[in-house]
């Protein structure tokens, strides 16, 4: 069972590569892991690794501190090789809190397993793709080929930003461009124009946020 807390559980999404550990017996050189945890966020963070089954396991520096837009490795070795562990599936839990705060802001879960050989675990198996069918037409209009290519004179299409995405973007630009009240008092335009401080941390903030859904969309 994992070691009971009474702090309650955050939200906080939790960054861990890989998802999962595999062991072989047969294998010394896998009896190591390496689980790799990432802070991505602006203040830095406390964390925790607990398990289901901590005899088992050794694990180099279970609770640390990672700092912002940073990473850390957490050694993870199995130290309880036998036939009665193969194919038993353990869990670590990677629980995180913000620096000096004892609330869990979140929280992971990796799987560990034992195999006996390295070539003996089967490969994944492969996914089935289907045909789509268009609706409103019958099964026997579209016929999909393999060697169908895009006609040259029409590209395929890429993502990108919207229409409104590109106009709020444009919007925000304008209205950090305006001058502030009170403090650029020098300019001719009315005093309709003259934009609040809050305001234009309010444009600012969406435009920082435009700017990261066309990053994912470009992804």
């Amino acid at each position: 069972m994992f070691h009971q807390t009474q702090l309650v559980d955050g939200k906080l999404p939790v960054f861990v590569f890989p998802s999962s550990l595999t062991f072989y017996s047969d294998d010394q050189s896998t009896h190591k892991q390496v689980l790799t945890l990432y802070n991505p966020y602006d203040f830095p963070l406390r964390f925790k690794v607990l398990c289901t089954t901590p005899r088992k396991y050794t694990v180099v520096e279970a609770e640390g501190t990672i700092k912002e837009k940073c990473c850390c490795d957490i050694v993870i070795r199995h130290i309880d090789i036998c036939i009665n562990n193969e194919g038993i599936k353990d869990k670590f839990r990677i629980q995180v809190v913000e620096h000096g705060q004892k609330k869990i802001l979140g929280r992971k879960e990796v799987i560990s397993v034992l195999l006996p050989k390295r070539e003996s675990s089967p490969p994944p198996p492969e996914d089935n793709f289907m045909s789509m069918q268009i609706p409103g037409r019958g099964r026997d209009t579209v016929q999909p080929s393999s060697s169908s290519r895009h006609a040259p004179d029409r590209p395929m299409r890429t993502g990108g930003p919207s229409l409104i995405i590109l106009l709020a973007a444009v919007t925000c630009i304008l209205a950090l461009m305006l001058p502030t009240q009170g403090m650029d008092g020098s300019t001719s335009l009315p005093e309709y124009l003259h934009l609040s401080l809050h305001q234009k941390l309010i444009a600012a903030y969406i435009l920082d946020f435009e700017d990261l859904f066309d990053d994912e969309d470009l992804a």
